[in-house]
């Protein structure tokens, strides 16, 4: 039986937008935090919840914390910086989310909260460990000194590190979960949406000139909703950490499950495969097109079973995701193409009107997430 009020961060984010949505369902009272009150009525109407409570909090600042905190018997903490490209200074995202995290974990402590789930990140997880033939698992760290680890790979990593660290040293009395979502896909509440949907956006689009050999775990938004609230109310979990993760899927698979389940609403979706040559090529004109480079024929396995066996949870099929995403994004006029051509050819004139893969999908993909 749901007692007591939660506090979700970022609450105008993608997942925390679900995870709201669960609690209030689930018959639990819910705060949350947005960095600016001017997008409260924006923020209550995207989610359908005209009297959900929210209070302004900056990851960066400690104004508004005490406050948000009082009367909060558990925190799933979501907030944290998620780029549209490489960032100069890798610390643009470092410290807020470092920060954001130790003092979401601080002001808790202090208020006397049950547990923090905090969403970290496969991110986490995944990275700088070259080839490898066995899934990953929740006993994996990245390895912030490899040269694939970009900005987003290190903020994600050392933010759930310093958590990990701060609840050992200080956190007595306070439990502590993270959860590490893959590529977080499906249906969307509205036009503020995760990078990671970016994939299956530009597929419709026709942004893309054909399918590079890119690929990421999948895992729909509801699913990892339903994960971070296994996760705050099973007990015995302190110190546990839990991957979201389904089936790897390379684009290409993307774009045949598109292709097949959209019919018409799917004619833009390329269908050809684009060279690797053609993607580092691209590269040398676009920063974030150069990050996912290392990428190229990597595919990333990783088991969520410790999930199933300790939680019960499942992930929905892998199609159903993509669809469903699709499917959303169609109906709520997401999808507009700025390609003229069809197909990437060498004597279309219009290629490209704009920069290539300009705008937000560098976390698209390499398969980014929270």
């Amino acid at each position: 039986m749901a007692t007591g009020k939660v506090l979700v961060t970022g609450a105008s984010g993608y997942i925390a937008g679900f995870i709201i949505k669960a609690l209030v369902a689930d018959g639990w009272a819910v705060r949350g935090t947005i960095r600016n009150l001017a997008r409260a009525g924006e923020v209550r109407a995207t989610l359908g919840l005209p009297d959900l409570e929210l209070v302004a909090c900056d990851l960066m600042s400690d104004a508004g914390w005490a406050e948000a905190m009082d009367g909060i018997a558990f925190v799933q903490h979501i907030a944290s910086p998620i780029p549209a490209g490489e960032p100069k200074d890798p610390d643009e995202l470092i410290v807020p989310a470092r920060e954001g995290a130790l003092r979401a974990l601080r002001f808790a402590h202090a208020a006397g909260v049950k547990r923090v789930v905090m969403t970290s990140s496969m991110a986490a997880i995944a990275y700088g460990h070259g080839e490898r033939g066995t899934p990953f698992t929740e006993s994996d760290w990245s390895n912030i000194n490899s040269l694939e680890s970009y900005a987003y790979i290190k903020s994600k990593t050392l933010a759930e590190r310093a958590a990990r660290e701060w609840m050992s040293a200080n956190g007595q009395g306070m439990e502590y979960v993270s959860i590490n979502p893959a590529a977080v896909l499906g249906p969307v509440l509205g036009a503020d949406f995760s990078t990671s949907l970016e994939v299956v956006k530009k597929l419709l689009d026709g942004a893309l000139p054909g399918l590079p050999r890119l690929g990421f775990g999948v895992v729909d938004v509801r699913d990892v909703a339903a994960l971070h609230v296994l996760a705050m109310v099973t007990p015995g979990l302190d110190g546990e950490r839990f991957i979201a993760q389904g089936k790897f899927m390379w684009m290409r698979e993307v774009a045949d499950v598109l292709k097949a389940g959209l019919g018409d609403q799917a004619r833009r979706v390329p269908t050809r495969g684009l060279p690797d040559f053609l993607l580092k090529l691209l590269a040398n004109f676009d920063a974030t097109v150069k990050m996912v480079v290392p990428e190229l024929g990597r595919r990333r396995e990783a088991s969520a079973a410790h999930a199933l066996e300790r939680l019960g949870w499942k992930t929905r099929d892998e199609a159903t995701t993509v669809l469903d995403c699709a499917h959303s994004l169609i109906e709520k006029g997401l999808v507009k193409a700025w390609l003229t051509c069809r197909r990437w050819q060498s004597t279309c004139r219009s290629w490209p009107p704009e920069p290539p893969l300009a705008g937000r999908p560098s976390s698209a993909l390499r398969g980014g997430s929270a």
